[in-house]
């Protein structure tokens, strides 16, 4: 079992943690002022010049993460708490700013992934090896994304091509015999460019449960992942672009159902899309696009017909975007139409909805002063919602500026929520989010500071409501519970950030103050700390690269009643990387170093102390 962190361990670990952040931001965080986002106004955009509080997490910092899921990476972030049963190839759940899973939206390449039936991305298929870069844009983000940007938006990029043809190549081994290798071709010119990745991945692991779970095999539970992700851009004339992107990911992962079956998942993601963009007029820019992802679950637990399941999730989505430049604002004019269906083993499941949305979006500079103000109408089977934001900045000095915001958003029910048997009911309403914040940052190009509070108040919240307010019929036994539209819910904390460079070391911090709760029950929301922070120290000395990683947790319950508690921990990782020719490099990651027993969910154990070692070729 996990120790719990004593309340004077915890306290001081945060106490030193925020110490640091004030001399010393988040973990990973591009510290360039002039860096470009992109995800928090659907367009390029400066980062001194967003409302919204963001994070980018760079190539060499997942270049530095070495191999593992991209949950192991994101655990490391401001902000961010993650839940996995087991290893890394295993089931796991990304928790942004105290929301659920499924109450944030993630996009690879601005194509939405996730499950239809159960709402979350599903993390253990996406290849960490295709990922170039990563944003992360923290609060509601409904008027631009739609349903279910409660929390925010976490969107990964993959490898673009430029320039001459260029090879890269990584292959490594570490604990629980694990093995990695991962190739790429890229390239481009002044009208093609192009990038091609594929990858592969396998573990013998480590058994994914621990005594007393009913589901407990001492066996070792491992996983095997292949993928493939590329792009292709081609300039017809100056301003009109057309282009394609995929991404594939196959992964076979072990799981514990008991000691008599080897039990296994599979997990398949898949996206695809085609997009034009094109330059109408000198100030007037549409991009089309269309995508379709594909989400395939399925799970193994007997031999014979009724041992498993298999859910199949199809997202299907038509974007036309327009970004008109008024003098130095822009107004950007959307209309969307998105299909999700689902087919598997559970018939009641086979279902399908449309959605269709439009929205608007008014982003203007006088001076020192920011404004966005932005609407949008989403119309499905849940009826018709409308959400809207205002957000406003203040350049106080060219370093120092203040923000503040306002926006609603809303999660659909789930498919689960609706059609699952014995569970659902279609009947069902939207979840509702009403988040106001405001923020000071300060950036200087050598230091940067950051202060977020954020109070997002939830009403509506879905949960499993015992006694079930719905009567049982021949098709729904709800003797066990329901979903049903009955709690309110409160995200609100304060969360801190800082980097600074002192010489050859550059410190980063950042701390998170928070109070995810149903403020029906007055529980605090399951598997949410109140505090988690990083601590991170990275040296640079020529071709050398090495660092220090410090991430901490205060206790969590693992249950909705509060009755079931996964204690607070502070693990320690060590990385170093080598350039030891032109185009070649070393890397040894050592994570948990002190071999710090802890749980991110009941009864599933994180692994202990892991090394791996692995050599890179072409990586700049």
């Amino acid at each position: 079992m996990t120790s719990p962190a004593t309340p004077q361990a915890a306290r001081a670990a945060l106490a030193l943690a925020i110490a640091a952040a004030f001399a010393a931001p988040a973990v990973a965080q591009t510290s360039a002022i002039d860096a470009v986002i992109v995800t928090a106004s659907r367009t390029p955009q400066l980062a001194s010049e967003v409302i919204s509080d963001t994070l980018t997490i760079s190539a060499q910092d997942i270049a530095n993460a070495g191999v593992g899921s991209l949950t192991e990476l994101l655990q490391r972030q401001r902000g961010l708490e993650v839940t996995r049963n087991g290893g890394p190839g295993t089931n796991a759940s990304v928790l942004l700013r105290g929301a659920s899973a499924n109450q944030s939206i993630v996009l690879v390449d601005g194509v939405r992934i996730g499950s239809v039936s159960g709402g979350a991305a599903s993390w253990n298929a996406i290849p960490l090896s295709a990922i170039d870069h990563i944003e992360i844009v923290y609060g509601p983000l409904s008027t631009l994304y739609g349903a279910d940007a409660v929390g925010g938006v976490i969107q990964l990029f993959t490898k673009k091509g430029k320039g001459a043809p260029a090879v890269t190549a990584f292959v490594g081994a570490g604990s629980d015999a694990t093995y990695a290798a991962d190739a790429a071709v890229s390239g481009g010119t002044d009208r093609v460019s192009y990038s091609l990745s594929v990858g592969k991945e396998q573990s013998e692991g480590f058994s994914a449960t621990r005594r007393p779970s009913g589901s407990f095999n001492a066996d070792d539970d491992g996983y095997h992942r292949k993928s493939a992700a590329g792009q292709v851009a081609v300039q017809l004339a100056p301003g009109h672009e057309i282009g394609g992107v995929f991404l594939y990911g196959d992964t076979t992962a072990d799981y514990d159902s008991g000691a008599t079956f080897d039990a296994y998942s599979t997990q398949v993601q898949s996206n695809l899309a085609a997009y034009s963009r094109n330059r109408i007029l000198p100030d007037w820019t549409m991009f089309v696009q269309a995508a379709k992802s594909r989400d395939k679950s399925g799970s193994y637990y007997a031999p014979g017909p009724y041992g498993g399941g298999q859910i199949d999730s199809t997202q299907t989505v038509f974007t036309w975007q327009n970004d008109i430049r008024i003098g130095s604002d822009n107004l950007q004019l959307l209309a969307e139409h998105r299909k999700e269906e689902v087919e598997g083993t559970t018939d009641a499941l086979n279902q399908h909805r449309s959605t269709t949305s439009y929205a608007a979006t008014y982003s203007l500079k006088r001076g020192n002063h920011l404004v966005n103000v932005g609407a949008r109408n989403d119309d499905s089977q849940y009826g018709s919602r409308n959400t809207g934001s205002l957000g406003y900045g203040y350049r106080i000095s060219q370093a120092l500026r203040v923000e503040a915001s306002y926006g609603t958003s809303f999660r659909a029910p789930t498919f689960n929520e609706l059609y699952y048997p014995g569970y659902g009911n279609k009947n069902n309403r939207p979840e509702k989010g009403r988040n106001a914040e405001v923020g000071l940052h300060y950036n200087d190009g050598t230091t940067e500071l950051g202060a977020v509070y954020y109070h997002n108040k939830l009403t509506d919240l879905l949960v499993n409501t015992t006694p079930c307010p719905f009567p049982s019929d021949e098709e729904n036994d709800y003797s066990w519970g329901c979903a049903y539209n009955v709690n309110k819910g409160l995200l609100n904390g304060l969360s801190l950030s800082a980097r600074r460079a002192f010489g050859p070391f550059t410190v980063s911090a950042d701390a998170d103050f928070q109070d995810p709760r149903d403020e029906t029950t007055g529980k605090r929301l399951q598997r949410r700390a109140k505090r988690h922070a990083n601590l991170n120290v990275e040296y640079v000395n020529g071709p050398l690269t090495g660092g220090v990683e410090w991430h901490l947790s205060s206790a969590r319950f693992d249950d909705a009643a509060n009755r079931n508690t996964l204690g607070g921990y502070g693990i320690v990782n060590l990385y170093a990387t080598y350039q030891f020719a032109r185009d070649w490099s070393a890397l040894v990651r050592w994570n948990n170093v002190a071999g710090r027993d802890y749980e991110l969910a009941r009864y599933y154990p994180t692994g202990g102390a892991t090394a791996f070692a692995g050599v890179r070729y072409g990586f700049k």
